[in-house]
């Protein structure tokens, strides 16, 4: 049974959802609100100082900020750089990604502080109060989960009147579209992406608004990989959180990484979001390039067909489910020789890989050049494997002409 005395743990973004949350909780549970930032890339120090100032202004007894961006690299980004997941082929999994992590360790707070209550200020027309939910109770089938905004219906104008009737602050973003921003990039969504037929003005995108107006001059880089992780950044050696939050201030200067995302929402519906990652649509690029020059075919297809499955997980917010832990193993396997260095351009709105090199490479290996000359094999050999490869066909062929197939 919930005390009724025990405080509520709420999942803080300083967004106007959870902005009502903390107030709207109080009054009508009569329990403090402790609020927490789990901050998973996005949050600086300015902007950790004023998530605080905002929480305990909104009436909170306590903010409690959790620097997880490590943790969010280990536990995810590295599998979705070694998967090179793009949800549709297309969208990196910029936010939702994070959404597990956040819950789960809500869930640890919510057990080390005693407490049996946890909030969140999800809607019902979103993937998040799915993603949050899921982890929750998958750690603590027992704690009380409560989603205000959702389960009444709240809309935004009648959250916003709510703050001003009490002489509450209102987000500082008076902004017409909703900003998500972490490790592996933001989210945008506003009127645009209600429907499925226009773009974001320009003035709207986060990392390069007006990036096309003075387009900066073509810039030459490299990244190295050790084992699959991102290691260096033109030959700066840097942990991979660092080294992300540096490459999405160069790559996003040059508008690349942008995008809108139309998919399946988990609810079954189609959604539309637009969203700028370009360190995590540089970093998966480079590796991609960088697994053809050392995988084997048989590698590459095994690995993509389960990312794939993994991509789906994550996004669903069921990354504690046993089979992430399995397709992982099998992740961090094929990794053991996608060691090199990728070379790559920028140009606005533009990526282009120059080459690869790896003490691994297959391409080396081979004493045949590629279209030019035989090595390990010779003409005989090729004619032979051609004959053969040919067979099923051949058969097939005979036997429809046997049939009296035209």
């Amino acid at each position: 049974m919930t005390d009724a005395k025990s405080p509520i743990i709420l999942a803080f973004s300083g967004g106007l959802d959870t902005s009502f949350c903390v107030p709207w909780l109080k009054e009508n549970y009569g329990r403090e609100v402790i609020t927490a930032t789990v901050d998973t890339g996005g949050i600086d120090d300015v902007a950790a100082a004023a998530l605080e100032d905002r929480a305990i202004r909104l009436g909170a007894i306590e903010h409690v900020l959790l620097d997880c961006k490590n943790d969010f690299f280990d536990s995810v980004l590295r599998y979705l750089i070694a998967g090179n997941v793009r949800r549709g082929q297309f969208y990196p999994l910029c936010v939702g990604a994070e959404r597990g992590l956040q819950a789960a360790r809500l869930a640890e707070l919510a057990s080390a502080r005693g407490v049996a209550t946890v909030a969140h200020g999800c809607t019902a027309a979103g993937n998040d109060q799915v993603r949050f939910e899921v982890t929750l109770r998958t750690l603590n089938s027992g704690l009380e989960i409560l989603a205000p905004v959702r389960d009444n219906n709240w809309v935004r104008e009648e959250q916003r009147r709510y703050l001003e009737d009490h002489g509450l602050p209102l987000p500082a973003q008076g902004s017409a579209y909703s900003i998500n921003r972490g490790l592996w990039g933001i989210t945008i969504g506003g009127q645009e992406t209600l429907t499925s037929e226009r773009s974001l003005p320009e003035q709207a995108w986060v990392l390069s608004a007006g990036a096309f107006d003075k387009p900066k001059a073509t810039s030459h880089h490299t990244l190295d990989f050790d084992a699959g992780i991102p290691v260096a950044l033109d030959g700066e050696n840097l942990n991979p959180v660092a080294l992300i939050e540096k490459l999405e201030i160069l790559a996003g200067s040059y508008a690349v990484g942008r995008g809108i995302h139309l998919g399946d929402t988990l609810l079954g519906t189609k959604g539309r979001v637009a969203f700028e990652a370009p360190a995590a649509l540089t970093l998966i690029t480079a590796h991609r390039e960088l697994e053809k020059l050392v995988l084997s075919a048989q590698q590459s297809r095994v690995k993509d067909t389960v990312a794939s499955v993994y991509g789906d997980l994550i996004h669903e917010g069921r990354q504690l489910d046993p089979a992430c832990r399995d397709i992982e193993a099998l992740l961090s396997s094929s990794q053991l020789r996608v060691t090199g260095q990728v070379s790559f351009t920028l140009r606005p709105g533009n990526l282009f890989i120059d080459g690869v090199t790896s003490p691994y490479s297959l391409l080396a290996a081979t004493k045949g050049v590629y279209g030019e000359a035989a090595g390990e094999w010779t003409a005989g050999d090729a004619l032979g494997y051609a004959r053969i490869l040919s067979l099923p066909g051949l058969l097939q062929t005979r036997a429809g002409a046997s049939a009296g197939e035209a």
